[in-house]
């Protein structure tokens, strides 16, 4: 059953990509929840290391993270790992280039609207995927991984995103070397281009679903998606390559999924991951507490 919040002690982490890519949206969001919270601490942690230690130091504040996608996973994942999920409840402001995942999962995507509904909103507890090796999604998981939207790709380019982004948020010589890099490396080639040099192609792969295999070793895939289901459930889409573009894919809801063969990458919410052979998803009903707006 949800709960309805009050205005209570607030523990607002500012990422600092959300501070590169939107100050105005930040300083928006910092005045609501200043005003309409009975504490607020704000925390502008330089990196991921320092975001890590704030959010673990957070004692009875409850915390609200402002930021993008990337934000929202590396909370949810700290505390899935320090096994403080169940008990925590948890806020977002999306902020930033990459915001899907946030808005999937019904925050507004307003700066005003989504620090009302961290105050004012109510609680849902929502599923998560958790895997093998303690890696939680929020949304969708897509094999081979899907290339990223041209917005959300422009974005990573003007926030400095990637693999280094957070390292350079706490060392800014580092982002002057990212820049001079750009300078002199030579242009990509066109989207459409890279796409003809380096196509996903068909994999082999065992697809389980609470030990029943859906697609075998012997069946190239395609594309495999595992999305939210009904609750405490995930569905799954396989699309073998003998299919025809129309006709519909296999489908099967289950609490586990196992994905073994040929090393694969996966795209999990907004990250890429692997190569593995194996990986194993398990549901984790109403894993997850997020204030969103109320009913």
């Amino acid at each position: 059953m949800a709960t309805f919040a009050t205005p209570d002690q607030l523990l607002v982490i500012i990422d600092p990509v959300a501070r590169r890519a939107d100050g105005e949206s930040v300083r928006i969001a910092k005045d609501v929840l200043s005003a309409g919270a009975a504490s607020t601490k704000v925390c502008l942690p330089d990196g991921p290391e320092e975001f890590a230690r704030v959010l673990a130091r957070r004692g009875s504040r409850r915390p609200v993270v402002v930021g993008d996608d990337r934000a929202l996973l590396r909370t949810v994942g700290l505390l899935h790992r320090q096994r403080e999920l169940a008990g925590c409840l948890l806020s977002v402001v999306p902020v930033g280039g990459t915001l899907g995942v946030a808005h999937a999962l019904g925050v507004p995507t307003g700066a005003v609207a989504a620090a009302r509904a961290a105050l004012d909103g109510s609680e849902r507890r929502l599923d998560l995927l958790v895997d093998d090796s303690d890696g939680v999604v929020l949304g969708a998981l897509r094999i081979p991984p899907a290339t990223p939207a041209p917005q959300e790709e422009r974005a990573e380019e003007a926030t400095g995103g990637g693999p280094l982004a957070e390292a350079a948020a706490a060392r800014p010589w580092l982002r002057t070397y990212q820049s001079l890099v750009r300078t002199l490396a030579p242009s990509r080639p066109s989207r459409g281009l890279a796409s003809a040099l380096s196509p996903p192609g068909p994999a082999r792969l065992r697809i389980e679903v609470d030990g029943v295999t859906l697609i075998d070793l012997d069946q190239p895939v395609e594309a495999v998606s595992v999305t939210p289901g009904p609750a405490g459930t995930a569905l799954v889409e396989v699309r073998p390559l003998s299919m025809g573009a129309e006709a519909p894919p296999l489908t099967a809801l289950g609490r586990t999924v196992t994905v073994s063969g040929a090393d694969f990458r996966y795209r999990a919410d907004a990250q890429v991951a692997g190569p593995v052979r194996r990986r194993t998803w398990t549901v984790r009903e109403g894993a997850l507490g997020l204030m969103l707006p109320g009913r």
